[in-house]
């Protein structure tokens, strides 16, 4: 042991001693000590604390029409995971009636008759990509809904892709819409998004609430859609009373006289509009 370090060690508590509350000053070392204790550079600072990010929920909607009195209306729904309402899907069978169903790795492992269903039917139905874990694509950590977002470029990439190999690999077509879980981004994320090819799929007309509506409600805010807008439902929930309001909405829209439209019948249709 040098010399040095017992004379440091006492010189060090006798300062705590005298002045326990003081904090150490360098410059009162001797000066062969000094490198013991580091001063703080010179402007140095801590790093800012990152700002939660402002999340952003798309607005959609078609071109209006040229001719008055139309009426054409998307409707999109949502397939999360758990099943398949069969309250709205035999509406859109039996009634003719072209959807855009928003569909998650989850839900196809889970549902693969209904899958079958969709891809006998390619005049009615396509099938676009609602991710691989219905996980928000928001690339920073923080709880949407109570759902944990997907808290980092990496994930946002990981559940965008997973979600459309998903699809491939069940045979279904490349998806080119995406439509996250809570429909809510931040601006980062849906540039990601963008960058890997795909459009981020917003709504004009939330139908059912995240499927949490009455049934009342639910069959309103559909019947009263006007035109261009799109509704976003949901066809994931056969035991929320959602769905019977959905499917009296969709059947109140006929008789206006609605035309019924896919995403990917709408030629050139822009999904820029980033605020709902």
């Amino acid at each position: 042991m040098t010399p040095l370090l017992p004379a440091l060690s006492a010189f060090l508590l006798t300062l705590s001693l005298a002045a326990p509350a003081a904090a150490l000053d360098p410059t009162q070392l001797p000066p062969q000590s000094r490198s013991v204790v580091q001063e703080p550079a010179r402007g140095a600072h801590q790093p800012p604390v990152p700002r939660a990010a402002k999340l952003l929920e798309p607005a959609l909607h078609l071109p209006k029409s040229q001719t008055p009195g139309v009426l054409r209306v998307a409707l999109t729904f949502d397939a999360c995971m758990g099943e398949v309402d069969q309250r709205i899907l035999s509406v859109l069978l039996s009634e003719r009636i072209p959807a855009t169903i928003f569909v998650t790795a989850r839900w196809l492992r889970r549902n693969p008759q209904t899958l079958a269903l969709f891809k006998a039917h390619p005049e009615l139905f396509e099938l676009e990509n609602h991710g691989e874990n219905h996980v928000p694509a928001v690339d920073q950590p923080m709880q949407i809904y109570g759902i944990a977002a997907a808290g980092s470029p990496q994930a946002v990439e990981q559940e965008v892709a997973g979600g459309a190999s998903a699809m491939q690999a069940a045979g279904v077509d490349r998806p080119h819409w995406f439509r996250g879980a809570t429909a809510k981004y931040d601006v980062s994320a849906m540039m990601q998004i963008r960058a890997m090819g795909f459009r981020i799929a917003g709504y004009s007309v939330n139908g059912d609430g995240g499927s949490l509506l009455g049934a009342a409600l639910s069959e309103k805010h559909i019947a009263n859609a006007r035109d261009g807008d799109v509704v976003l439902a949901h066809i994931n929930q056969p035991t929320h009373a959602a769905g019977e309001g959905v499917a009296r909405g969709i059947l109140a829209l006929k008789r206006r006289g609605a035309t019924f439209v896919r995403l990917s019948d709408v030629p050139d249709l822009s999904d820029e509009t980033l605020t709902h």
